[in-house]
């Protein structure tokens, strides 16, 4: 009596641990679905020009806000990328740079987990610069 005890028990554990294990490799899956921005915000256009004064602001924004997690060269391999669930994006990759300067900018307001939101922190025209300076990260 005693041994089917323990198998029922045990094969209880197996099923709830297999349960679990599904359950995260779910949300691990779900959680790095394409982040796309709305068509409204993909077809805003940057307000501001790529000149050296504008690419210079916005390296100071990133620096300051983003490299952290993205890196110097934008490769998404910052020192506090280790620490994050998904990994950072990589400003260098075809997939980022061929995304509207309107799209990288809601992404950046509007922040999705675990990236925080920037539009209390960032005004516009900060928004716009760090926009700018991601574009000189290309590879």
């Amino acid at each position: 009596m005693k041994v089917l005890v323990q198998k029922i028990i045990r094969k209880k554990m197996l099923t709830v641990s297999l349960l679990l294990l599904v359950a995260i490799a779910g949300s691990a899956f779900f959680q790095q679905k394409e982040w796309k921005a709305p068509a409204s915000a993909d077809a805003k256009k940057n307000p501001l020009t790529a000149d050296a004064t504008t690419i210079a602001a916005g390296k100071v924004v990133y620096v300051k806000e983003c490299q952290s997690c993205h890196g110097k060269k934008g490769k998404g391999d910052g020192p506090s990328s280790k620490d994050l669930d998904i990994p950072a994006g990589d400003f260098s990759k075809a997939t980022m740079q061929s995304q509207s300067d309107g799209a990288l900018f809601w992404k950046t307001s509007e922040g999705r987990k675990p990236m925080p939101s920037f539009k209390k922190k960032l005004n516009e025209t900060q928004i716009w610069q760090a926009v700018i300076y991601m574009r000189t990260l290309k590879q």
